[in-house]
């Protein structure tokens, strides 16, 4: 990515050693992308996007987190994250003696009303240690973080310097209907080595990739109320019917029951 490694969204030593409170508290809003470099702490972190799209790589795994959905990441496992565009985000992090009962593999999750309505009052406490209220809060959010159950977001991104840019430039205009071929030709490849090395990364095709990628940017648009349709053709789809068809084999509902929670 072109743009620069951003600070640390909390001081490091806060999430690094196994002592202090139960849980830490952390937002930022920038008016550019952000992205962190591979790191790991001791705490388990519970993040989210108010707005847009997270490219996080957790361990072994790869997703695109859309706004009004929540990722966990374990203590002690590698990570790194990049906004696609403007960061408006936030951080809740576990220490480990909570974290040794919650899920020792990382997962996307949509909240429920209790999990979010907890989040955001655990993000307007102040910068103090925490009162017995305050610590039963923290005990519901790792309650319902233990009970969550974890959503088919994985979207797998590839290695190769070439088809990454790919991969990127479909991030941004998911409505490009460019064949293999087209990509092909764009990136140097032939069509056959571009086919070959991303289905070796990414263990689809390209065309299966970006169907995912598609329903995975449709999700905060729904979430939010739009129509399907206008989603839809937005996404490059020729009619609401074929979105809803490829949305319903990905996430198990069709977009209307999603957008109902």
């Amino acid at each position: 990515m072109a743009y620069q490694t951003s600070p640390a969204l909390i001081d490091p030593p806060l999430v690094d050693t196994a002592r202090g409170p139960v849980l830490l508290t952390a937002q930022l809003a920038l008016d550019r992308p952000r992205r962190t470099a591979r790191h790991q702490h001791a705490r388990g972190q519970l993040l989210g996007a108010r707005q847009g799209l997270l490219r996080i790589e957790a361990g072994d795994l790869h997703w695109l987190l859309p706004a009004g959905h929540m990722a966990w990441v374990p203590p002690g496992l590698p990570h790194a994250l990049a906004s696609i565009g403007p960061f408006n985000g936030w951080s809740l992090y576990l220490d480990a003696a909570t974290c040794t009962r919650l899920p020792a593999r990382p997962r996307i999750v949509q909240p429920g009303a209790l999990l979010q309505a907890a989040v955001d009052r655990a993000l307007r406490w102040a910068p103090a240690p925490l009162d017995a209220v305050q610590e039963r809060l923290a005990g519901v959010i790792a309650d319902e973080i233990d009970a969550s159950t974890p959503l088919p977001l994985a979207l797998p991104q590839p290695r190769d310097r070439r088809l990454r840019r790919v991969a990127a430039a479909l991030a941004r205009a998911p409505q490009d209907t460019r064949s293999v071929e087209a990509w092909s030709l764009a990136m140097g490849l032939s069509s056959r080595t571009l086919a070959r090395h991303w289905r070796a990364e990414t263990g689809m095709t390209l065309s299966q990739w970006r169907q995912r990628l598609r329903v995975l940017l449709a999700l905060p648009r729904l979430l939010a109320g739009e129509p399907v349709i206008s989603v839809s053709l937005s996404l490059g789809y020729d009619t609401p019917s074929a979105f809803i068809a490829v949305f319903k084999r990905e996430m198990g509902v069709t977009p209307a029951r999603y957008a109902e929670g």
